[in-house]
C-alpha cells in the first residue's frame, strides 16, 4: 500500500518534471513521505523506481550550433576565475540552449544568477540574432535594480559581443566577463542550467513556436519556486536568492579538483 502511495506520487511529480534526479526527487517527496508516515532511504527508494521502470534514461538527439566565437566583434576577457560569490547579483551567467521543434528549433536565452542559481532573465526566439539574449537581460535587469559592482559573464558568441548587448551592459555599468578558449567548464553554471532544463523540464519535441513558449514558461516556473538544487544547499533557486554567505553544496566539483592535481603535478 504504502509503495502504491508512492509511485501515485512520483508519477504525480513526473507530470512537471520528468527527468528530475532520484536524489532531488527523494528531496521533493521528504514531506509526502513524513505525512503518510514512510521511511524510504535513497537506496530502497532507487530501487522502487527501478522496478517501476520509472528512472530517467538519457535520449540522444541531433543539436544545432548556438555559439559562434569567430567573429571580429570585440571579446573580453575572463573576470570571474576563481571568484566566488556569497550574495546574489554578484555575478550573472549568460547562455543560449535550443529547444526542439516538429520542424526546426527554438532558441532560448537565459541568464542566471550564479549564487542563487535562479534564472532572472529569459527569452525565447525563432533565430539566433541577438535579440533574445538583449530581451533576456533586459528582464533581469528590470527584475534585479540592486546590483552593485555586477559581472556579466558569457562565452564569446557573436550575440554576446554585439553591439546592442554590451552597450545594454555598459550602460548599466555592469562589468564583461568571457571564457577565453571555448571549454563549458568556463561557463558551468550556465551549462548547468541549460541541461536541466532540457533534460528534466523540456526534453520533449514540441509542435510549434507557439507550444514552446508555453512550456517554456512552466519550465522556468518550475525551476525557480518547485525544483531544490544541491548547488544551493537543496533549497529552490527563489529563496536561495534571498540568502547571503555560503550555501552548502551538495555535489563534488570536479573541475576544481582536476585544477588543483594540475597544480600540484606542475609544483612538484
Amino acid at each position: 500500500m504504502q509503495e502504491d502511495l508512492l509511485v501515485q506520487e512520483v508519477v504525480r511529480i513526473r507530470k512537471t518534471q520528468k527527468r528530475i534526479g532520484t536524489r532531488k526527487l527523494l528531496v521533493m517527496m521528504n514531506v509526502f513521505m513524513h505525512q503518510h508516515t514512510i521511511d524510504l532511504g535513497r537506496d530502497a527508494f532507487f530501487e522502487m523506481l527501478r522496478n517501476q521502470g520509472l528512472l530517467v534514461r538519457k535520449r540522444k538527439r541531433s543539436k544545432p550550433q548556438t555559439t559562434f566565437s569567430k567573429h571580429w566583434l570585440r571579446k573580453y576577457q575572463n573576470l570571474i576565475i576563481g571568484f566566488v560569490p556569497n550574495a546574489p547579483n554578484q555575478v550573472w551567467v549568460s547562455d543560449i540552449t535550443y529547444i526542439h521543434l516538429e520542424e526546426g528549433f527554438a532558441y532560448l536565452s537565459l541568464i542566471t544568477d550564479a549564487y542563487s542559481h535562479k534564472i532572472v532573465g529569459f527569452h525565447l526566439c525563432e533565430d539566433l540574432s541577438a535579440k533574445g539574449c538583449v530581451l533576456a537581460l533586459q528582464m533581469a535587469l528590470k527584475n534585479n535594480p540592486s546590483r552593485d559592482n555586477l559581472i556579466h559573464h558569457s562565452d564569446r558568441g557573436l550575440q554576446y559581443c554585439s553591439y546592442d548587448y554590451v552597450d545594454l551592459l555598459v550602460n548599466n555599468n555592469i562589468k564583461i566577463s568571457m571564457t577565453q578558449n571555448g571549454d563549458p567548464l568556463e561557463n558551468a553554471i550556465a551549462e548547468r542550467v541549460n541541461g536541466i532544463l532540457k533534460d528534466e523540464l523540456l526534453e520533449i519535441c514540441y509542435p510549434d513556436f507557439v507550444h514552446a513558449q508555453v512550456a517554456m514558461a512552466s519550465a522556468i516556473s518550475i525551476y525557480n519556486f518547485q525544483r531544490p538544487h544541491s548547488s544551493v544547499d537543496m533549497l529552490t533557486p527563489v529563496v536561495a536568492h534571498t540568502k547571503t554567505g555560503e550555501l552548502k553544496k551538495h555535489w563534488k566539483n570536479y573541475y576544481a579538483i582536476k585544477k588543483r592535481k594540475e597544480a600540484q603535478c606542475e609544483n612538484a
